[in-house]
């Protein structure tokens, strides 16, 4: 962690990915770094430039929710990435006792284990894969208890095969991971993992500079690639699973679609004799 803290390396990362276009200034003169200058970004926050500079360089870490929200307005963040600079100005108090392990819950087990034909898996907080149905392993063998998702996307080399669309499923990735921990940047395991990933991929490098996140639930289209039934598009949805820092992720096909049928076939395979 650099001096700065999470808050101001966290302003800098979005403050460089908007252009002075981009929020409706002239670009004056020859720009030797991208994105806005501080100064500019202290104006379209309506705040002084000294204290935008003691932001960035954290010698100012807990600004007023007034300036929070000025802030996130200035720097066009959306309703996910506005959420987490509120938590970076106001940090959790730190945990005095080391954080207990992920248990799935009974009931979320037996839900999911329920599923013969609808893939879906529970992730932990730092997208470790806790418990899955076979469904989920059939259709993706990174779905399987113990096995990291960060680490499969940018360090397993069988992964790019699965997913024609990798480079948004990894952009997707890392935010998830900002979203999950939120601000507490100095989780051991987090800092572990970020290492061992920016020490293995320049792709997660570039990524985590962003500080760019997504919200803990959700849904959207992934495509998979399977190497026995081709190509399966399926809608999933990401849902939080209360009272945990734990994920429920599930994967369906439109009713009918060569995916619903390719599920189907799946399911049959992945069921045990």
């Amino acid at each position: 962690m650099s001096a700065a803290g999470p808050l101001g390396e966290y302003l800098r990362a979005r403050r460089e990915l908007i252009g002075p276009g981009d929020v409706g200034l002239p670009a004056h003169g020859r720009r030797r770094v991208p994105g806005l200058r501080r100064e500019e970004a202290a104006l379209l926050a309506g705040i002084s430039a000294d204290y935008y500079l003691r932001l960035e360089q954290g010698r100012d870490r807990h600004p007023s929710t007034q300036v929070v929200e000025a802030l996130a307005r200035a720097l066009r963040l959306d309703a996910d990435a506005a959420a987490h600079l509120h938590g970076l100005a106001r940090p959790v108090p730190p945990r005095r006792a080391a954080r207990p392990s992920e248990r799935v819950p009974v009931g979320i087990r037996q839900l999911v284990g329920s599923w013969a034909e609808t893939p879906a898996f529970v992730h932990g907080r730092h997208l470790d894969v806790l418990f899955a149905n076979p469904a989920a392993t059939a259709l993706a063998p990174i779905f399987t208890a113990g096995v990291n998702l960060l680490r499969a996307v940018f360090l397993d080399p069988s992964v790019p095969a699965l997913y024609p669309a990798l480079t948004a499923v990894a952009a997707n990735a890392v935010a998830g991971l900002r979203a999950q921990v939120g601000p507490e940047v100095d989780d051991p395991r987090l800092i572990e993992l970020v290492e061992e990933l920016t020490a293995g991929s320049e792709r997660f490098r570039r990524l985590w500079a962003r500080h760019d996140v997504t919200a803990r639930a959700g849904g959207g289209v992934r495509v998979f690639q399977h190497p026995e039934l081709g190509e399966l598009a399926l809608r999933y949805e990401k849902l939080t699973i209360s009272g945990t820092t734990q994920s429920l992720v599930v994967y369906h096909a439109e009713p009918g679609s060569p995916s619903a049928r390719s599920l189907t076939r799946l399911a049959r395979r992945a069921a045990p004799p």
